[in-house]
This record gives C-alpha cells, structure tokens and sequence, in this order.
C-alpha cells in the first residue's frame, strides 16, 4: 500500500512538473506570435544516388535541376509543417523536359543557431514514393528574407525499380 501511495505522489509530482513546463512554454511562445506561416522557393541539384543498379552522378549522362517551393506553418518555434511542390527538369544533349514532380509533406523541428531539420514524406508523378529527411541551415538573415542552404537525403521505393538513396544539394530564399 506505501508502494503505490509513493508511485503515485511521484507520478503527480511528474506530471505537474510538465504542465508546469508547458504553461510556462506557452507563455513565451505567445510572444513570438506563433502560428508563423514562411514562404520559400530555391533550386535543388541532385548530386549523386545510389541503388543496386550502381551509382549514378548529376552532371554525367544529364543534367537534373529541381525547383522547390513551398510553405512552413511554424506552430511555434520548435515545431511546424511544411509542404513543398518540386517540379524536376532534365536536360540532356537530345533536349529537356519536366521529368518528375516531387509533393513533399512534412514535419519541420528547429535545431538552434539557424539550423532545421525536415523530416518528410515523397510522392512523385514518375510512381515513386519514399521519405526525404533534409537538413537546413539559415546563412544569411534580413529583415524580410532569409537565404539558406540544405542537404536533402531522398530514399525512393516502388514502381518496379530498386530502392535507391540519394545526396542533394538546395539553396533558397525564405519570405
């Protein structure tokens, strides 16, 4: 009987413990006017991908550029969502043309010091789907923009090709 007496005094004492770190939290973060709704558009360069079919590297057979645009909703300044269209082109010594385009949802967790990660579900027109985690790094702040630089990871399954992984390279410029 002491036993549970004492479990659940510590349990309160846990429990009022977070509230009262939530309350306070809140508090701040109401003077930070959250919800924060950021506008972003930037270029992404796939660098190289690799699957059991090899390695292949951007810039070799073909030249493919991405162009991402999308929109944060900043819960508060730790967390929020993001959703981003990223139309792809390729380019090639026979031409070019939209190859892909990428629906990119997902969650969005602040670092510190200017950097995000992304964590974020794919979904492409070429029947590929897979997750996109993307680590962000604000580099030069103003008063109504950012510019920043960011290293997305893509893995894609599906549409009867192998799973692969990818490295990219993205800068941009928030509003």
């Amino acid at each position: 009987m002491q036993t549970e007496v004492y479990m659940i005094r510590v349990f309160l004492l846990i429990l009022g413990s977070l509230l009262a770190s939530f309350s306070g939290y809140s508090q701040q973060e109401t003077l930070q006017s959250h919800p924060k709704i950021v506008g972003y558009i930037g270029i992404v360069h796939p660098i190289v991908t690799f699957s059991s079919d090899g390695t292949h590297t951007n810039f070799r057979d073909n030249y493919v550029v991405g162009m991402p645009i999308g929109i944060n909703i900043w819960k508060s300044g730790n967390i929020g969502f993001s959703s981003e269209i990223v139309p792809f082109i390729s380019a090639s010594s026979a031409g070019s043309k939209v190859n892909n385009v990428l629906f990119h949802p997902g969650i969005l967790i602040a670092l510190g010091n200017g950097f995000t990660f992304a964590g974020r579900a794919a979904f492409e027109t070429s029947g590929r789907y897979g997750m996109t985690p993307v680590f962000n790094k604000v580099i030069k702040k103003n008063k109504g923009t950012n510019y920043f630089v960011a290293v997305p990871l893509p893995a894609r399954f599906g549409n009867n090709l192998p799973s692969s992984f990818g490295i990219g390279f993205q800068f941009g410029i928030s509003f």
